[in-house]
């Protein structure tokens, strides 16, 4: 048994709480104070593997990161849509990465100084999840978005970022593609497909995740691996 003096220490505390986000999926440190351990590790191995051009654009988001820390969550979702869509060049996997497809993890975007719409969104969750918004207010979406106008027919896959303020909210829409943000409703351009996070996924209309995203989800997996690698912590 547990004395109540026991669960009023800090030591448990902490490990009871770093226990309940790893077992509901959170691979990332939502913590201010521990974002700063996090992104010493991930400044780090910028500079051991691509040197100090890297390390510097490490550096430049982790000032980004703190001005926006002690904003509001609307403002901090303005200041990092804006930080990556003015300091990232988007260009496509096959260009940047000689792939079909990969998702690739903040410190790699940083390497080549562009990506492709998943490698935003990747961005922004991330330093927003480090900015300790709950993982519960985010969700990576995957969309079908229109494109050449109101009245065309011709679609393209594309990925966004929503921003729940309640779990019945209308989200907002980070996106590359626009430099404000925006309702959904507004976006009538897009048609969501699916939607996940850490926690889980979400077919389109569903009010509660149907899956694990590392279980259904191979990039996510691979992606959390290398965040891993990285500096980042379960």
């Amino acid at each position: 048994m547990i004395s109540s003096s026991s669960r009023c220490h800090p030591d448990f505390f902490w490990r009871a709480l770093r226990r309940r986000l790893f077992a509901a999926g959170v691979f990332f440190i939502a913590l201010v104070s521990s974002a700063n351990s996090t992104l010493d590790r991930v400044e780090a191995t910028a500079l051991s593997r691509y040197g100090d051009t890297v390390a510097e654009r490490v550096r430049q988001w982790r000032s980004a990161l703190n001005t926006a820390n002690e904003q509001s969550e609307r403002d901090q979702l303005r200041d990092i849509n804006q930080f990556f869509n003015r300091n990232i060049q988007f260009s496509d996997d096959p260009v940047v990465w000689r792939s079909k497809d990969y998702w690739a993890t903040p410190l790699e975007t940083f390497s080549k100084g562009a990506g492709d719409c998943e490698d935003f969104v990747i961005a922004k969750y991330l330093s927003l999840r480090l900015l300790g918004i709950p993982d519960s207010k985010l969700r990576l979406i995957y969309v079908r978005a229109r494109i050449g106008g109101p009245n065309s027919s011709l679609t393209q896959a594309h990925m966004v970022l929503g921003y729940y303020e309640t779990p019945t909210a209308e989200p907002l829409v980070l996106d590359n593609l626009l430099g404000d943000i925006q309702p959904a409703s507004r976006r009538t351009d897009l048609s969501p497909i699916f939607s996940f996070n850490s926690s889980g996924l979400w077919v389109q209309g569903a009010s509660r995740p149907s899956a694990s995203s590392t279980e259904r989800l191979s990039r996510w997996r691979d992606l959390v691996a290398r965040l891993t690698e990285e500096g980042f912590e379960p």
